[in-house]
């Protein structure tokens, strides 16, 4: 028998992914031959498009198989850069640019800056895998209670509010996951100029900022004083339909990229070879198949949206962005029983609010990156399946 203690106090410490754990349950009930309509993962169901995957081939097929520079492909970087300088109006070069899958980025910007005391605000509801980054850290999440009413978007007298002696970075992002809200750019100013009177540091995850139908999408760190203590994160997994592809990447200036690449170097040494050429062509090749696919999630949300207000018990806000409804529901059941109950009775799967934070507790979130089929059956089970409640 093993005597000495098996895990470590930071994996025990840090919370499984309740996003994972339903789509891992999907499977398993499909392996057993039930029918299960999905509403849980945040995965586009659209094919890559096929010049970028053309691309990848002629990489593959060149030979281009070895070891990268462990930053990223010069061309990439450049690409990034150029992107990054256009889209969001952020003053960088190819040199303030790390290729790594955008998951990646986020662990190693917590082990690089994070210590054990240390204090991360974090707007909540929010994507549970922040505050597992600052646990495996040691570090502190603070949570600043969001509301319905608001659009779930945090003020920076919220924030205010939250800062410690302790406090050492915030986590931002818009559009958000999981409730497609996006932050307006004079809240975005407010919170910014907090930031640089408190010495705050910022990671801001833009990882929807292409999918958005309202409003505009802005970069926190393209407001004067903000680039130096800003780490923006990306990718080409929800804009793109290449969630398997694991590619992203973090933009922050050059003592940053040095700092964190040193970690990127003892862990994933580099992105894969042949993906890199590909992510250039789907950031300078033709953006056609990209807003077909915006213009259908749009479609998508709206579709969704008026279904599920018309359950008697549910509300939902309009998000400006992503791909999820956030809606709450006034049924007396926890959301974590709310998911087992639908997917027992309703053969949905949902994912609950709970798993994004306290204050989802009675929310459930249902991405729409699915066909419009699956869309209506699957609300007309979940308003089935709540008028027996």
């Amino acid at each position: 028998m093993f005597s000495k203690k098996r895990f470590s106090e930071r994996l025990m410490d840090v919370p499984e992914s309740g996003t994972v754990a339903i789509a891992n349950l999907v499977s398993q009930l499909k392996q057993e031959g039930i029918e299960i309509i999905s509403f849980s993962m945040g995965e586009p169901d659209f094919d890559t498009p096929d010049n970028i995957k053309q691309a990848c081939i002629r990489s593959l097929s060149s030979g281009f198989t070895h070891y990268t520079p462990s930053t990223g492909i010069p061309e990439l970087r450049k690409a990034i850069a150029e992107r990054t300088v256009q889209d969001n109006k952020i003053n960088c070069t190819a040199k303030n640019v790390l290729v790594t899958p955008t998951k990646q980025a986020l662990f190693m910007i917590a082990l690089a800056y994070l210590d054990p005391g240390d204090e991360v605000i974090l707007p909540d509801p929010a994507w549970v895998s922040y505050e597992a980054c600052i646990r495996a850290a040691g570090a502190k999440a603070v949570h600043v209670p969001t509301r319905f009413e608001d659009n779930f978007r945090m003020s920076a007298d919220m924030m205010a509010a939250a800062i410690t002696k302790r406090t050492k970075m915030l986590i931002l992002n818009s559009p958000s996951n999981p409730t497609g809200s996006v932050m307006p750019r004079e809240t975005l100013k407010g919170i910014a100029d907090l930031c640089i009177e408190k010495d705050i540091l910022v990671l801001s995850d833009e990882i929807y900022e292409h999918i958005i139908y309202e409003g505009e999408h802005v970069s926190i760190a393209s407001f004067d004083g903000m680039f130096d203590r800003t780490f923006t994160i990306s990718g080409l997994s929800k804009t793109y339909a290449m969630t398997g592809w694991r590619l992203g990447w973090m933009v922050a200036p050059e003592k940053d990229i040095a700092a964190v690449n040193k970690l990127q170097t003892h862990s994933i040494t580099c992105c894969t070879s042949f993906t890199q050429p590909a992510a250039v062509e789907a950031l300078k090749g033709p953006q056609t198949e990209r807003m077909k696919m915006i213009k259908e999630f749009r479609k998508r949300r709206d579709l969704a949206l008026d279904l599920l207000n018309d359950i008697k018990g549910v509300e939902c806000n309009r998000p400006e962005g992503a791909f999820y409804l956030f809606p709450k529901y006034e049924h007396k059941i926890t959301s974590e029983d709310l998911a087992t109950y639908l997917m027992k009775e309703a053969h949905v799967a949902i994912t609950p609010g709970r798993s994004f934070g306290p204050a989802g507790e009675g929310f459930f979130r249902l991405s729409y990156a699915t066909s419009e089929d699956n869309i209506i059956r699957g609300i007309e089970s979940i308003k089935k399946a709540l008028s027996k409640l």
